[in-house]
């Protein structure tokens, strides 16, 4: 004869009874084990680069002889991120993508918001189709864009002829880039955008056509509002984007004197780290503009922050 455990009323444990953990131990078990290849991966391709770099950023090669003797890894503390600062490039650089984000980015962003709330309206006509035509320019690799569209830069060459502009031009160039990036990820952007107005609940839309509002006030009431955070999403993708500027300057480089191969920060840290073989100056360049993209990212999260606070309580 067995004597079975005594059951507790709802709610309550029977003393001397331990409850069970229902496997938690075993889910946070295999949890970890779908996380390791992730994190060994992160590990070896993220933060071991990231390290080096630091480290290089530290250091300085030096030659005895005129140049022809043995070179040699010496530390230098904090005098590669003097040099950075020494040097007029770099700030040259920076301030040209500032200026350059103060325009493209808003743009860009404001023309994503705009096919979001098209592709989303209840009066849109083959949303698949449009939604797959303004995204097709992000699965264009960058490489193959900006030569694409140096060819229609090209005088020579473009059909964009006859608007009697120079592209190309040193005053033009940089809008030119910016052109370039925004034909790019405006689509990115607006499926970002678009997945947060789906995910919008319909019922408010029905309630506020109750009330007498039309599709442009509850567009701007009630949608723009609930998509704020995707927009501050895309905002610091945006500016962390931007000071990474790379792909399209390298490109037109190659068919203009206007961009050169210091033109953006990154480009300076490749010509100096590869061409100059300065690893450690390099490095530097790279660490100061990362420092740079996250305290404006944090700057930025904690304006709009600020002002979506002040928002809610008026």
């Amino acid at each position: 004869m067995t004597v079975s455990e005594p059951e507790a009323p709802p709610g309550q444990a029977v003393a001397g009874v331990r409850p069970r953990r229902c496997g938690t131990r075993g889910r946070n078990q295999a949890a970890l084990i779908f996380l390791l290849p992730f994190g060994a991966l992160f590990a070896v391709f993220f933060l071991l680069p990231i390290g080096y770099a630091i480290d290089e950023s530290f250091y300085q090669v030096k030659r005895s002889g005129l140049g022809f003797g043995t070179p040699e890894r010496v530390f230098s503390g904090i005098g590669n991120y003097l040099a950075v600062f020494r040097d007029d490039t770099f700030v040259d650089g920076l301030g040209r993508l500032l200026a350059f984000g103060v325009v493209q980015v808003p743009v860009m962003l404001g023309v994503a918001l705009v096919l979001a709330l098209l592709l989303d309206s209840q009066s849109a006509r083959f949303a698949r189709f449009f939604r797959l035509v303004y995204f097709l320019p992000y699965a264009v690799p960058g490489v193959i864009a900006a030569i694409v569209w140096s060819f229609l830069y090209t005088k020579e060459i473009s059909p964009l002829a006859f608007l009697g502009i120079d592209f190309l031009a040193d005053g033009v160039v940089l809008w030119s880039i910016g052109n370039i990036v925004t034909w790019t990820w405006t689509g990115f952007n607006m499926l970002v955008v678009y997945a947060a107005l789906q995910a919008i609940p319909r019922d408010l839309y029905e309630a506020a056509s109750l009330d007498g509002a039309g599709a442009w006030r509850i567009a701007w009431s009630v949608k723009i509002p609930l998509v704020r955070p995707s927009l501050i999403l895309t905002g610091v993708f945006s500016i962390i984007g931007t000071l990474q500027l790379f792909n399209e300057p390298t490109v037109l480089s190659g068919v203009t004197t206007a961009v050169s191969k210091s033109y953006t920060p990154l480009m300076w840290s490749v010509q100096v780290a590869l061409d100059n073989n300065d690893y450690g100056q390099g490095s530097a360049i790279a660490i100061v503009l990362a420092i740079v993209a996250g305290g404006l990212s944090a700057v930025f999260l904690r304006l709009s922050t600020w002002l979506t606070t002040r928002g809610v309580r008026r």
